[in-house]
């Protein structure tokens, strides 16, 4: 077998596989879910297409309430991050791998993401931190989707919360940062006898 007709059984394998998890996630036949599409890659479309709305229509309901923050582009995205985990990753899984076989689908999502990182780097006063925030919940996002991520999830589930967390990210001395002073510095300890020191100094006559 050549390397095209390799290539083209692999690409025809996964997509199958995919629609079996997607047909079994959904409760319905694989026969039934065919026959509402015309093919197999407008089922992987509509799926991919849907999970974009759903987490789109997440992303406009996070910054119309949280419109306020600092930088709310970049704490909707982390958010929405966040948010594809509480799906059924089983479906999730089955359009990642289809969409392997069929890049021309993630141009959908390229066009997203760019207007979406154009958004974050305008409001930030750090660019490049702000896109280091946003790529680092995609890293964990995706590695807890594809089953590969090398902590547990209540350890994402705080690293989500610092990535949120605009005080833990301001620059040393801004107002954000001594906002959080208090809750997020750490006291060193006084060294052994400070104490007893203290208590013995006695005021000048």
């Amino acid at each position: 077998m050549d390397n095209p007709s390799r290539s083209e059984k692999t690409r025809n394998a996964v997509i199958q596989a995919a629609l079996a998890i997607i047909a079994r996630e959904s409760g319905i036949s694989k026969g039934g879910l065919m026959h509402q599409f015309r093919n197999k890659e407008a089922v992987i479309k509509a799926l991919l297409e849907h999970q974009i709305q759903h987490f789109g229509d997440f992303s406009k309901r996070y910054l119309a309430e949280n419109g306020s923050a600092p930088e709310p582009h970049l704490a909707a995205q982390i958010a929405t991050l966040r948010e594809t985990l509480t799906g059924q990753r089983a479906i999730s899984l089955a359009i990642l791998g289809a969409v392997a076989q069929e890049p021309g689908l993630l141009s959908i999502t390229k066009e997203i993401d760019a207007s979406t990182l154009k958004a974050i780097k305008a409001e930030a006063a750090d660019p490049e931190l702000a896109t280091l925030r946003s790529l680092a919940a995609y890293g964990l996002a995706l590695t807890a989707m594809l089953g590969i991520s090398p902590i547990p999830e209540k350890e994402r589930s705080r690293l989500f919360d610092r990535l949120l967390d605009d005080r833990r990210w301001a620059a040393p001395g801004s107002d954000a940062a001594k906002r959080g002073d208090d809750t997020h510095r750490v006291r060193k300890p006084a060294p052994p006898g400070a104490r007893s020191r203290v208590r013995r100094r006695q005021p000048s006559a």
